[in-house]
């Protein structure tokens, strides 16, 4: 390596390692969000499979604690770190791809910038560990196409079944592979390995234990991830939300680089013919999915965490590679110099916007509802209307508000969701003897008590409303009802949906 090209790589490690840093002390200082409380709940009983997701992200989220205890910090930590090896994957997938260290850590630096990794690796959802596996699927197809060795299918194998222990969406993984290799002319001798195969089986291995979980829960969770595959309706209104969003999670300076760079690559303007085609596949086959589903319902941003990979690595190659024209070479040299200084300060400014406000005015903005500002406030009020009535376990309806529950209260403390108990069967069940006893039920305040509470209890009396505050934003109000003389099993115990 030339003196060039090692202050390339040094610089590019210590911009990454300072990305880690100011997420790691943003992770301590914002409140964890309801899914993230959701999944801690996860990590305390870890199984095979859960309800929504298969169970990386309590694995990851378990390894942090057991480092920095059951803190905010401790939530985020390894979610964080990943980005180290995710950022080394990128890096080398580049340099193999399309040559030379400056398109690499073009790349590696361009990932961390984005919102979608900065923000996705530090509020930990099943999408971490996905887009950490991701960038590893893309590096080991990439040593695959360097050194013709069939052993780093076995790495792909592994790799892959990381990514679908991570989400379902890895599932995609498999077509883009085989349209790389039918559309490439000198990979198609790899359809007569069995190389390839055992990598599949490598990665059916490592996916068996969400297999045999959903085996012994009526396949609850495939149902419920694969039901979304089902149209019901059509609702084209959907497909105009992609784009600004993709915008905005990629922020718009990367998202221009990249979009240059797939349209470049499709173009034949830059790199082998395997390489374009490896980028293409694994760009295309997940958006094409996702621009249909979009047509008869949502699509969340982050659900495209897995073309962010060979993403980055289009648009380093438009920013390096390919011979523009004048005026479009001037658009990608803006973009190249300023997507990193723009994709910290849209970092930075959605950090303090969504723990203190300041930025809207205090007023209600897309993350108040799920980033649990105010929760450790409004959790000690709670505990003293629980100890003030003599309480001895508290209900929530919703899997959000009992994971900040679980998080915030005291250690111990008797939490369960009244519905939706499928949710929860990896779990112990709350002690009888805590049911049988007073109950405060936190919900949206209401008018009158609430029917179902009445025919499950011989008393319910309102005890309390309280709020929590971002600021003097009000965010949500909770009343709060003292349940007594359960007449039976105060949880529903209704199957799911997906298994009636």
């Amino acid at each position: 390596m030339g003196g060039a090209d090692a202050r390339i790589v040094r610089n590019t490690a210590l911009v990454i390692l300072a990305l880690i840093g100011l997420r790691l002390v943003a992770a301590a200082f914002t409140p964890i969000t309801f899914d993230e409380a959701y999944y801690w709940m996860w990590s305390k009983n870890l199984a095979g499979g859960y309800y929504d997701h298969p169970p990386m992200v309590a694995y990851v989220i378990r390894a942090g604690t057991m480092i920095a205890g059951d803190t905010e910090l401790g939530v985020r930590l390894v979610s964080i770190l990943l980005a180290l090896p995710m950022s080394y994957a990128i890096y080398r997938s580049a340099a193999i791809l399309f040559g030379g260290a400056r398109v690499a850590a073009t790349s590696a630096i361009l990932l961390n910038v984005t919102l979608l990794a900065a923000v996705g690796t530090l509020i930990v959802t099943p999408d971490a560990p996905l887009l950490v596996a991701s960038s590893f699927v893309l590096f080991f197809l990439a040593k695959v196409l360097e050194t013709g060795c069939g052993a780093w299918w076995l790495a792909v194998g592994v790799a892959v079944g990381a990514a679908l222990l991570s989400k379902y969406t890895a599932m995609f993984f498999g077509p883009a592979i085989l349209i790389w290799l039918a559309a490439v002319p000198k990979l198609r001798r790899w359809f007569l390995s069995p190389w390839p195969y055992l990598g599949g089986l490598v990665a059916l291995a490592l996916f068996s234990p969400v297999i045999l979980w959903n085996a012994d829960h009526q396949w609850v969770s495939f149902a419920k991830q694969l039901g979304r595959a089902k149209i019901e309706d059509f609702r084209p209104v959907f497909m105009a939300e992609l784009i600004p969003t993709q915008i905005a999670f990629a922020t718009p300076l990367v998202f221009i680089l990249g979009a240059m760079g797939v349209h470049a690559l499709t173009w034949r303007r830059a790199g082998a013919l395997a390489s374009r085609v490896l980028i293409e596949t694994m760009f295309w086959t997940i958006v094409v999915y996702f621009v249909w589903h979009s047509l008869h319902a949502r699509v969340e941003a982050n659900w495209f965490a897995p073309v962010y990979p060979p993403f980055v690595v289009a648009a380093a190659a438009a920013a390096n590679l390919v011979p523009w024209k004048p005026r479009q070479r001037r658009l990608a040299d803006f973009c190249l110099r300023w997507a990193a200084p723009t994709g910290i300060v849209m970092f930075a400014a959605l950090i303090v916007q969504a723990n203190t406000g300041w930025l809207s005015g205090y007023r209600r903005d897309a993350t108040v509802r799920s980033v649990g500002v105010g929760w450790r406030e409004l959790a000690a009020e709670i505990e003293a209307v629980r100890v003030r009535t003599g309480a001895t376990c508290v209900l929530a309806p919703d899997y959000g508000t009992t994971g900040w529950l679980a998080f915030y209260l005291p250690p111990g403390t008797c939490i369960a969701q009244q519905s939706q108990r499928i949710r929860w069967v990896n779990m112990p069940e709350p002690d009888p003897k805590l049911l049988a006893g007073k109950l405060l039920y936190l919900d949206e305040p209401s008018e009158g008590v609430r029917p179902f509470l009445n025919d499950l209890f011989a008393q319910v009396t309102k005890v309390a409303q309280l709020q929590r505050k971002r600021g003097p934003l009000v965010v949500e109000t909770y009343g709060i009802d003292l349940l007594e003389g359960a007449k039976g099993d105060v949880l529903d115990r209704s199957p799911p949906p997906e298994a009636r």
